[in-house]
């Protein structure tokens, strides 16, 4: 059987990289999907409903498709953090995480279309963050790289250096948690190297 498109309902650049990393080229078809919609306080609720919201978006596009939805937020004793909403927010939500550690969740939804079959799971990534000066928190925020992220930092970017530790998975932290994808994957008789572009 062939495969199908691998479909990327987002319009996050990390989650593409992602995927081009291990051999995945997507299509990306962001949704636009309206977040602000959905209420739901328990993290891990939340991001399994955007993806999933994402995807259901996309999908009647790709009628042969197998379309992936991904969201992530940061909780911080269980309170969720989304992208912050400007840089005085960035600075006060670096000044609380610092020294501190948030989980990061994200959502994961496969939709096949050629098997008229929906996967939906979450992975949590916790993440332990350096004890930063005031300075270097606002000469980060002034980069403009934490007002781009949930969370307010990018692993792969400059966040790295406030980043003092991660237990769990590296690439979820990112946007998308590849061993996670590898197994999904798998729950739909694929094989992740079927994808790799020839």
């Amino acid at each position: 059987m062939k495969n199908p498109q691998f479909v990327l309902a987002s319009a996050s650049p990390a989650r593409r990289r992602l995927l081009q990393s291990v051999g995945i080229e997507p299509i990306v078809s962001p949704s636009d999907f309206d977040e602000s919609q959905i209420q739901e306080t328990e993290p891990g609720q939340l991001v399994q409903i955007l993806a999933q919201c994402k995807a259901q978006t996309v999908a009647p596009q790709f009628p042969s498709g197998l379309v992936m939805g991904c969201d992530s937020v940061l909780a911080i004793d269980g309170k969720i953090h989304g992208k912050p909403v400007d840089a005085d927010e960035a600075i006060a939500r670096w000044q609380m995480m610092r020294g501190h550690f948030g989980d990061l969740y994200t959502g994961h939804v496969l939709i096949d279309n050629t098997q008229n079959i929906t996967l939906v799971k979450c992975q949590v990534t916790r993440v332990y963050f350096a004890n930063i000066s005031d300075r270097t928190i606002q000469a980060y925020v002034a980069t403009g790289e934490p007002l781009k992220c949930a969370g307010a930092f990018a692993l792969e970017g400059f966040g790295s250096l406030f980043v003092e530790k991660i237990a769990g998975c590296h690439s979820n932290v990112i946007g998308l948690s590849l061993p996670l994808l590898r197994q999904m994957l798998e729950e739909l008789n694929y094989d992740v190297t079927d994808f790799w572009k020839h």
